[in-house]
């Protein structure tokens, strides 16, 4: 059994405060004018203060007392991130609620069962749209209170008893007694109370609210606060859902510690254009958005002159000698210091990478031919690793210890061991405190104080490497154990595919779902004059199989012979986060999209 040993404390104080409400009261306080969120507003962006950012959910935590919120009890928000996210979120906080956030693209039936599930007694929701989601099913969530709107557009006439919208709540909240009532509540709050819920994204089953506690916050903001160099200078940008503990932990609460400036994105659509504008100094992605800046890239780098082919070719070739070894030559050294003036800088500022000092990934496993590919270009990405049930982190790279293709050391005060069947745990303050009401799912994943991750790896000089999951290990009919994640890794390499799913549990050879990338894919029809007229037929069309079959042979080369591709099938369907065989950090869901595409999985077992 692998083990890596560190002293785990009972409890974080930051700034003399045990509770992250604290912390946030007291940095709010002391900023005051200083710019604490950006958000663009008919396409100019605006600035929102610290100051702001406490009166508005200080009014929002008042008037929820006022309709009879309870210490301990939850309340839902369902939006898309903004800044009244935040503010309902540290209103909830501060008035000793629980906040849980709920992804905009669930349906009615999902947002039931949340409410219902977490017992909520207040909903906050976006806008018309997603009201008439809980208009929907407002007879099957009985602790509903309120429900109240952010927006008023399309809802003019709207009138309904158990409806209210955001600027009556802020004035219901605007008493001359707000300051007294609201510091009152934050001071009752304790580092064991829960400071929020994160639902599970139900891959294996209904979800499940993992309870985050103020103990377990703190805790990460102390581990993280050398391994993530942020300060409060930093321009952020924000814009994976802020129901994801990742994004959570990103853009809410490190931000109440060091104070960095926080800009929303306008939508998941313009992310790219978001970042050209903001270009910010840190910036943490999942896997799929570093494929789509390298295949944005990649095709830029298509379309460009003879020459600035070359000279891209030549200057990422000089960043990857220069990041070859910690000791480079001088002159490996002038050579990349010549090629980042002449070509990777302006690289850099295409893709919003210009300020960049750290960027990281983390949610999915990413090839890690692709992080020396960026850092070759002169963007520091570090990969690491955690899960909703760790808060966040357990593990990270940094500029001062990193191992490619691992997922870094384990963070200050967390124990990591692996067990005897392969399978990663930690120990620590990071461990969650349970599931909400489920104490039977909890007892399952925490035992003898440590957590089961479900992740299989190993330990490396201290490093951990990431060898699948569990439910994932593949056992072919001949008895070999197969873990697919590299293999889909390696796949989602290419430019061409956005996705894959290893096929071959109990069956005599390895096949492949392929989900290919739309606009690389269309791209290269275009530029070979292959015809197509929808995503269905350009899936269908033999030069595009020819170009699929490619990547695989080319990836096959890199495994043993029981671990390559036989045959693959492409999913000619274009799927989105509003799927169900996606999550919203778009992820496929493996036992939906083999349920779902059974027959073409079927299709490659007949021989």
């Amino acid at each position: 059994m692998n083990m890596t040993d560190s002293t785990i404390t009972d409890s974080t104080i930051i700034d003399g405060c045990d509770t992250v409400v604290k912390l946030w009261r007291t940095q709010c306080l002391a900023r005051g004018n200083r710019v604490a969120h950006r958000e663009k507003d008919l396409g100019i962006w605006q600035s929102h203060s610290w100051q702001d950012y406490y009166q508005r959910a200080r009014g929002i935590g008042v008037a929820l007392l006022s309709l009879g919120l309870q210490r301990g009890q939850v309340a839902s928000i369902l939006s898309e991130d903004n800044k009244e996210w935040l503010y309902c979120d540290l209103g909830i906080c501060g008035a000793g609620g629980i906040s849980n956030g709920i992804y905009t693209t669930d349906s009615a039936e999902q947002l039931a069962y949340l409410i219902n599930d977490s017992e909520s007694v207040f909903l906050f929701v976006e806008n018309d749209e997603q009201l008439d989601k809980y208009l929907t099913i407002r007879d099957r969530v009985p602790s509903l209170k309120k429900v109240i709107v952010f927006e008023r557009k399309g809802l003019r006439d709207f009138n309904d008893p158990m409806v209210m919208f955001l600027d009556e709540l802020y004035q219901l909240g605007d008493t001359s007694d707000a300051d007294d009532i609201f510091s009152a509540a934050i001071e009752l709050s304790q580092p064991d109370d829960v400071r929020m819920l994160i639902y599970t994204s139900g891959t294996t089953g209904a979800p499940k609210g993992a309870m985050i506690t103020h103990r377990n916050v703190m805790f990460q903001l102390h581990a993280l606060q050398d391994m993530l160099d942020v300060t409060p200078q930093d321009e952020q940008l924000c814009f994976l859902p802020l129901c994801h503990i990742l994004e959570r932990l990103i853009s809410v609460e490190i931000p109440i510690h060091k104070g960095s400036t926080v800009n929303f994105a306008e939508s998941p659509e313009t992310v790219f254009d978001n970042l050209r504008e903001v270009s910010p100094h840190t910036f943490t992605a999942v896997p799929r958005l570093w494929e789509k800046m390298y295949s944005s890239l990649s095709n830029r780098r298509s379309d460009a002159t003879a020459f600035g082919r070359w000279a891209f070719d030549r200057a990422v070739a000089a960043g990857h000698a220069f990041k070859a070894t910690d000791t480079p030559s001088l002159l490996t050294r002038l050579q990349f210091h010549i090629w980042n003036l002449l070509v990777l800088r302006n690289v850099r500022d295409m893709i919003g990478m210009a300020n960049i000092r750290r960027a990281t990934t983390g949610a999915a496993p990413i090839s890690p031919d692709l992080i020396r590919w960026f850092q070759a270009i002169g963007v520091p990405l570090y990969e690491g690793y955690g899960m909703t049930e760790s808060s966040g982190v357990i593990s990270l790279n940094t500029h001062q210890r990193q191992q490619i293709g691992t997922v870094g050391h384990a963070i200050p005060g967390t124990d990591i061991k692996i067990s005897d069947a392969g399978e990663i745990c930690i120990r620590g303050g990071n461990v969650f405190a349970g599931y909400w009401r489920k104490p039977e799912k909890t007892a399952e994943d925490i035992r003898d104080g440590w957590l089961h991750t479900g992740d299989t790896g190993r330990l490396v000089d201290g490093m951990l490497v990431i060898t699948g999951r569990i439910k994932d290990i593949i056992i072919t009919a001949g008895g070999k154990n197969i873990t697919p994640a590299e293999i889909e890794s390696r796949l989602k390499f290419s430019q061409y595919i956005s996705d894959a799913v290893v096929i071959g549990d109990k069956r005599k050879y390895l096949t492949c779902l392929i989900m290919i990338d739309q606009e690389n894919v269309e791209k290269f029809a275009q530029d070979n004059q292959v015809a197509f007229s929808d995503f269905t037929s350009l899936c269908r069309t033999d030069d595009v199989i020819a170009l699929i079959d490619s990547v695989i042979r080319e990836t096959n080369q890199a495994f043993a012979q029981v671990e390559q591709i036989k045959y693959f099938r492409l999913i000619d369907v274009l799927l989105t986060a509003e799927d169900e065989e996606l999550t919203a950090t778009m992820k496929l869901k493996r036992s939906l999209v083999e349920k779902k595409h059974n027959d073409l999985i079927d299709s490659m077992y007949q021989d």
